[in-house]
């Protein structure tokens, strides 16, 4: 009984710190806007001219229905990465330090903060489906695989915003958790499957792409939002990376989310 009261505590903690971060986007959202634009150039520009391009082995799959999971994989990475600017200026208007000072477990609030992204992961999801409809991308629309994306997006988005979570603890400052942000984020879009196989890539490349969690996650959103994607116990191993590598990252995040404060 002990155990189930902490764990509800912990998790009602949890989603209080989730619901603060999201009653922010409501009170501004012209951030859900604005990245809409991402997506369509890649999927309007980049996706319609290499759908003409026969070379690249997309299992039988048309290009744009290829790259249309990718694509969602990497508009969650760049709201994601990008999430622990949110820390730095939490720590500068000192509410930090009052949540530092509260009762809250420290996983409690990496893991609060991690949701809130997750949410605007979900606001891409929307936006990529009204996309692929209008380039009739074959989307499968069974209940089952649509909770399946929004687990995938949510387990994505949790990732890489504990991982900028961390990144944000350790550097400190605005114009280098910059910096780094915007050095991450392309390798990691780049070393993936996400425009294209990993069959293709150089050796080197598909030892990073193996190792890299974006990969996992387009592979679950591959599956799960084509008609022709293929359901395969390979998706047990996607959750599983996805589900393992957000719970290390939340673990560390919750013993260097003290640092900011520093």
């Amino acid at each position: 009984m002990r155990v189930a009261r902490g764990l509800s505590r912990f998790v009602s903690k949890t989603l209080i710190i989730a619901e603060m971060e999201v009653r922010k986007l409501r009170h501004d959202q012209t951030e859900l806007i604005t990245r809409a634009v991402q997506p369509a150039l890649w999927l309007l520009v980049f996706g319609e001219v290499f759908t003409r391009v026969r070379a690249i082995p997309t299992s039988g799959l048309r290009y744009i229905d290829f790259m249309t999971p990718g694509i969602l994989a990497q508009s969650v990475l760049f709201i994601a990465i990008f999430y622990g600017i949110a820390i730095i200026w939490e720590r500068d208007l000192g509410i930090v330090h009052k949540l530092l000072a509260s009762p809250t477990p420290r996983a409690a609030l990496v893991l609060g903060k991690a949701l809130s992204a997750s949410v605007r992961g979900l606001s891409q999801v929307v936006i990529v489906y009204v996309l692929a409809l209008l380039l009739r991308v074959d989307l499968r629309w069974d209940p089952l695989a649509l909770l399946g994306v929004m687990v995938a997006v949510i387990l994505g988005a949790a990732f890489f915003s504990s991982l900028s979570l961390i990144l944000a603890c350790l550097v400190k400052t605005r114009e280098r958790f910059m910096g780094i942000g915007q050095v991450m984020t392309m390798p990691l879009f780049f070393a993936s499957n996400a425009i294209y196989p990993i069959a293709i890539m150089p050796t080197w490349l598909r030892v990073i792409a193996r190792i890299n969690p974006l990969t996992y996650e387009v592979n679950a959103l591959r599956a799960l939002m084509l008609e022709n994607g293929a359901i395969t116990r390979a998706l047990a191993t996607d959750f599983g990376v996805m589900l393992g590598a957000t719970v290390i990252l939340v673990v560390i995040g919750a013993r260097v989310y003290p640092r900011v404060a520093m």
